[in-house]
């Protein structure tokens, strides 16, 4: 694959009043890719986000856009930035607000009521082009900041934790317009804290913890390298027998485990059929048995611990 990075970071600081929220992180997202920085709430992510838009100013390190010095809100034609706090003119109504937005970026009139037509009839809107901001929900506001995020057809969408808020089915409807937005050429970096969005995404992930890097890669590597002891489990129903076997730590070494589901990950030179055999002996009605890769999701959690997936107050505040 050709060199073409969109965003480079090199060893980026940032610290606020003695706290260090950033430390030397070093990004290197590429053309074309759907890249996510994941971590916790208060790991970094919004700094680091708002660091590359220069809404911020990194203390130490270096950061590149399209391959050059400029800041990103000097190439706010060429991004779409959708920041965690969202923000609309709440009196204006959304076909309006939409237009305004787009001419900001450079978009002609003409060109700009074209564009927020069809994305509002595609995000289901259509029946609130004339309503004022402030009397939709709070989905329907989402959607309408991602229409003025990606309305101008920028190269690179910068999206902090887009599906924020959203319900399952909106979530589906999003994540679907961000793969064909990826599909037509865009390069997106987006952040989250939730492993399955990321997972399902990204070519690409970047997980941080208190300001640091934990680890750095394409997803299947990550999840190849982390795998071949991983056991996915449903159950119908559990039972005493079940947790005990889980909890022989000469077969299964670590067990994330609910009612239903379980995922093992095995002592390494443990047999996982001869645990299955042992589930069927003690009667426990096994629906799923899956032996493979383990999840982002998995893999976050064993690297990062449970502490660091839970921020100090003063953390989570000063990346709000």
């Amino acid at each position: 694959m050709v060199h073409d990075p969109i965003i480079e970071l090199d060893r980026v600081t940032k610290q606020y009043s003695g706290h260090t929220a950033v430390r030397d992180l070093s990004l290197n997202v590429q053309r074309g890719a759907v890249y996510g920085l994941l971590g916790p709430n208060g790991a970094g992510k919004t700094t680091t986000l708002r660091m590359i838009m220069n809404i911020i100013v990194p203390d130490r390190g270096n950061i590149r856009l399209f391959g050059s010095g400029s800041a990103g809100r000097d190439l706010s034609h060429m991004i779409g930035y959708l920041p965690e706090e969202r923000g609309l003119y709440r009196k204006m109504r959304v076909f309006d607000v939409l237009v305004f937005l787009a001419e900001t970026k450079g978009v002609s009139r003409r060109v700009a009521k074209e564009q927020a037509s069809e994305w509002i009839d595609k995000l289901g809107l259509g029946d609130w082009s004339r309503t004022a901001v402030n009397d939709l929900s709070k989905g329907m506001q989402q959607k309408v900041q991602f229409i003025a995020t990606v309305l101008h057809q920028p190269e690179l969408l910068i999206l902090d934790e887009p599906f924020s808020g959203f319900d399952p089915v909106n979530t589906q409807r999003m994540k679907d317009v961000v793969v064909e937005l990826a599909h037509r050429g865009a390069t997106v970096l987006f952040s989250t804290h939730i492993m399955e969005q990321a997972e399902k995404l990204c070519d690409s992930v970047c997980i941080i913890s208190r300001g640091q890097t934990v680890l750095d890669g394409r997803v299947a590597e990550i999840r190849r390298e982390h795998g071949g002891r991983t056991v996915t489990l449903s159950v119908d129903g559990g039972s005493e027998a079940l947790s005990r076997l889980l909890a022989d730590r000469t077969v299964v070494a670590r067990a994330d485990q609910y009612p239903q589901y379980a995922e093992l990950e095995l002592v390494e030179g443990a047999d996982p059929q001869r645990l299955l055999a042992a589930m069927v002996q003690e009667g426990v009605r096994v629906r799923r048995f899956e032996v493979g890769e383990a999840s982002l999701h998995k893999i976050f959690v064993d690297l990062v611990g449970v502490d660091a997936a839970t921020p100090r107050a003063e953390e989570a505040e000063q990346d709000a």
